[in-house]
């Protein structure tokens, strides 16, 4: 198979398409709408995982885990919930299979084991957890109960994505349960700062922390904080959510506690959320044509040495002084490996590994012996150096450094340029169909004019601003009065 993409001024989606199946990420599967994670991209998110549960554990948070069902009499409990989720809902309802009378070999569902229930797959925990949190909680001693789960969820998309958009994906949910609703509404804008500065630390993409509208939130919460990022083809992406449920939950599991005061009160809840949707994110802010552009925070191996060889004896001596970088690399906590495959030439590995993102790669050839140097070059500007071998770690550890930083500032650079004031709807119009990216508009503040400009333009209310200032004016589409600006995207 060529490895060659297509570019993305081409064909953008099919250029990330393209991307994610030549570089190892993943695959679609037999099951319709879900995806087979391969090792190399399953590694990315083990990264990823690794940091954010550090950081949930730093805010002390502990991890459970909670049933994939939930009856269906669970799930229908909080109205909000049930109905946001009802059309992307996998039921259960029988237990076990029967040989095929009419078709010798096949299988039939068997009709005597209908369960007594139907069961949801779960498509978010609330319902599960709710339940489960009644039996833990009588008193305010009980609280706060600040749990995270690492699972799996179906949500029955019609349209999907690898890492974007499938049917099942990967996540983590964050279910927690306080006293008072500022120690919930604290904990929500909490977790999205923990988002936002994971995203911007490893992932090395800039994010605007914001409120959803009402109709943009999660179903069933009274507020959702959201964490937006711009991807290249300037389309937003919603990168991580933490909402404030209220007492709704609560007050649907019937999930009371006795006060400092005796009293009996509803418990404040919230949760939040971040899936294999950022790996889309990942590779939509930072690759190229030629592939893959990885942090070197996230990348499964920050360094690639490629031995250049004609026999035997100079592989050797190349071996010996590359164990030697290897180990020093790793007493610095840097991620190495040695590509010493005899399967593919040396130009073939340097492809390999430019579609794949590696920060950075080391060649080392019988010259390079001799005048006691090797070369580097970088991922994320294709440039080449020839660096001393007794400075290389250090050179090493400054450049991945450089790399993280450098993504981070063009990534910055291109999401502040394509933020764009309007002040009518025809200038909206254009903005959105030619320079595109976010567009800071005032809105009047109505679910009847945000529907009515999606409608007309596809483009979303993705977030108002947390840090977005007071400023009198007028609704972009309707002329009604509004005093803030929000931020409008077309959106994946």
């Amino acid at each position: 198979m060529s490895k060659k993409l297509t570019s993305r001024a081409e064909d953008y989606s099919k250029w990330y398409n393209e991307l994610v199946v030549k570089a190892d990420l993943a695959e679609n599967s037999a099951v319709r709408g879900c995806m087979v994670i391969k090792p190399y991209g399953y590694a990315i998110w083990e990264k990823m995982q690794a940091e954010l549960d550090k950081m949930f554990k730093e805010t002390g948070h502990q991890n459970a885990y909670f049933p994939l069902f939930v009856p269906k009499s669970l799930f229908e409990a909080e109205e909000k919930n049930a109905e946001g989720f009802a059309k992307e809902c996998a039921i259960v309802t029988h237990y076990r299979l029967q040989n095929d009378p009419d078709k010798p070999g096949k299988l039939r569902v068997d009709p005597e084991a209908k369960l007594e229930e139907e069961l949801i797959v779960r498509p978010t925990s609330e319902a599960i957890i709710w339940n489960t949190y009644k039996g833990w909680i009588q008193s305010y001693r009980d609280l706060p109960i600040l749990v995270n789960q690492w699972a799996n969820v179906v949500r029955w998309e019609m349209r999907t994505r690898l890492f974007l958009r499938t049917a099942e994906f990967l996540w983590q949910e964050g279910h927690t349960a306080h006293e008072t609703k500022k120690e919930a509404l604290d904990e929500a804008a909490l977790m999205n700062n923990v988002y936002a500065a994971f995203v911007e630390k490893f992932m090395a993409i800039p994010v605007i922390q914001g409120l959803k509208t009402e109709s943009e939130r999660f179903a069933g919460a009274e507020e959702t904080y959201c964490i937006e990022a711009l991807m290249q083809d300037g389309k937003a992406l919603q990168a991580g959510t933490s909402h404030f449920l209220g007492q709704n939950f609560a007050k649907a599991f019937d999930v009371k506690f006795a006060n400092k005061e005796g009293k009996q009160d509803y418990v404040w809840a919230t949760s939040w959320g971040v899936s294999t949707r950022l790996m889309g994110a990942l590779i939509m802010t930072h690759s190229d044509d030629k592939g893959l552009v990885l942090p070197p925070n996230l990348a499964p191996y920050q360094v690639i040495i490629v031995p250049i060889f004609r026999n035997d004896e100079q592989f050797e001596a190349i071996s010996k002084v590359a164990e030697d970088v290897i180990s020093d690399l790793k007493e610095r906590g840097i991620s190495v490996k040695f590509d010493k495959r005899d399967t593919l030439r040396p130009g073939a590995k340097f492809a390999q590994h430019e579609l794949q993102g590696v920060p950075l790669r080391i060649a080392i050839g019988p010259k390079d012996l001799e005048d006691e140097t090797v070369e580097v070059a970088r991922r994320d500007t294709l440039t080449k150096q020839t660096v001393i071998l007794d400075r290389i770690t250090v050179v090493i550890e400054n450049l991945l450094e450089e790399i993280q930083e450098s993504l981070f500032k063009k990534a910055l650079d291109f999401r502040d340029t394509h933020i764009t004031e309007v002040d009518n709807f025809e200038d909206f119009k254009t903005i959105l169909e030619t320079k595109t990216g976010f567009i800071s508009a005032h809105w009047d503040g109505t679910a009847e004019t945000e529907d009515k400009i999606k409608e007309l333009t596809k483009a979303t209310i993705r977030c108002i601003p947390l840090d977005a200032k007071a400023e009198e004016g007028v609704c972009v589409y309707s002329g009604k009065p509004s005093n803030k600006r929000v931020l409008f995207a077309k959106a994946y």
